[in-house]
This record gives structure tokens, sequence and C-alpha cells, in this order.
């Protein structure tokens, strides 16, 4: 069986809507018959459910979007309970986290998908360890990107400085996604006038703020109708076969 192909959702910043592109892109290919799964290198910040579960928004996100049944496929080798900075959070627990470890993981997942969305965690070039940090992890899985631009002020200084980090590691950019937060920044269309001045990749869409009854809840993942919506005003980018 060939390597399944996919895509790496990085985004400028934590909290800029990268689980809510990852998900609405695989809940867009999945409605055209790939067979899509998330994956994610690590994650810090977990809640427990009704049933007393540990559980991260992420990941939850991500398996619903996937159609897995909890527990079906582990989809992120690392989960870490403490919100914190992932290295930190690991140092804490007398734990490295591993590139190699990583990449074993994201094999796993991608033996069993026609297609990967491959999350990053926080920002492009959040640590793992002393020496290595998420650029390590998308240069090892190779996929073109997407950036997701949370837009707010200080949004295209983030945004310039991620796409330099990108193209300074000869990485492959398949596109950039402008997400409304919880409320509109002012001069949106003007901040993403200038974006598509500044960066040479394609403009794949703007998602709206999200209407009050699609937006999260704290301590839950985003529901398969916000996935949908997202995805209404997200364009698949071109992406050569593996």
């Amino acid at each position: 069986m060939s390597e399944a192909s996919g895509l790496f959702i990085t985004g400028t910043d934590t909290e800029v809507g990268k689980t809510l592109v990852s998900g609405a892109l695989i809940f867009k290919l999945r409605a055209q018959g790939i067979n899509t799964l998330g994956f994610k290198p690590v994650v810090a910040g977990t809640y427990q459910d009704n049933h007393g579960a540990l559980l991260n928004e992420d990941l939850e996100t991500l398996r619903i979007a996937s159609n897995l049944n909890p527990g079906q496929i582990d989809l992120c080798p690392y989960i870490l309970d403490e919100p914190a900075a992932p290295h930190l959070v690991a140092a804490d627990l007398g734990l490295r986290l591993e590139l190699e470890t990583i990449m074993q993981a994201f094999s796993k997942v991608q033996s069993q998908a026609d297609f990967v969305i491959a999350e990053g965690a926080g920002g492009f070039l959040i640590p793992l360890n002393d020496q290595q940090d998420l650029s390590d992890v998308a240069q090892r899985i190779d996929f073109p990107i997407i950036l997701v631009v949370g837009m707010k002020l200080g949004c295209l200084n983030h945004a310039l400085l991620t796409y330099e980090a990108m193209k300074t590691r000869n990485l492959k950019i398949a596109g950039w996604v402008a997400n409304t937060l919880s409320s509109e920044m002012p001069l949106l269309q003007e901040n993403i006038e200038a974006l598509k001045s500044k960066i040479e990749i394609p403009f794949l869409g703007l998602i709206p703020t999200l209407p009050k009854q699609l937006q999260k809840p704290e301590n839950s993942p985003y529901s398969i109708t916000a996935l949908e919506f997202a995805a209404q005003h997200i364009e698949l980018p071109k992406i050569e076969s593996a």
C-alpha cells in the first residue's frame, strides 16, 4: 500500500483555529469519499468527561471529524494534562518529547488512511525538546502546509514571520486560511488584502465568526455542524497525489 498523502496545518499562534480548520478539511475530504484521518504530534490540556475519561478538545474534534469511535485509532502519541507549553509540561513529568516517537505514531495513522490532516501544536516553532521544534515535525512529515491566520491585532506580523520561517526551511506551502475569531477585528478585509499582497501563496478562504449556536463550549470538541459550516468557507488546495 502506498503511503497516504496529506496536509500539515500550522498557525500564527495558539487558539487561532488550527483545529477548526483541520476538522473542517477532514470533513470536506471524507464527504468526497476520501478516507481521511487526523493526527496531532502532541497536545497539552485535558478535561474529564461525564464517564471520568480524560480527553483533549483538539483530539476529540479530530476523532469526530475522522468518524472514529473512542479508542479506535491513536491520533496522538503525547497527551499531556496541563495546558501549557508541551516541552515544559513534559520536562516537569520527567519526559522528553521525541521526534522519532511522533513519527512512529504518525506512520501508524498514515497506514490506515488515504489522506492525513496533521495538525501542529501552538505556533510553528513551538519547542519539542532542547534541540527540536514543531518545524522539524513538519519537515519530516513533508506534507504541503496550510497556514491558519487568526484574524486579530498583531496577526500581520505573526503571519509574515511564520511564512518566512517556512520559506527559510524550503517547505511546500499549499495556502493560507483567514479565521475570524469570536469577535471580528477592525479593518478585517483590509488586513486580509494586506496579507494577500505579501504572502505569495493561495488564499483558501475566510471563515466567519461561528454563529453562537455553533461556538465550542469550554472543555468540548467542535460539533460536526460547526465543522461543516467552516468547511463551506474553505477551498481545498491543489495537491499532487502521493
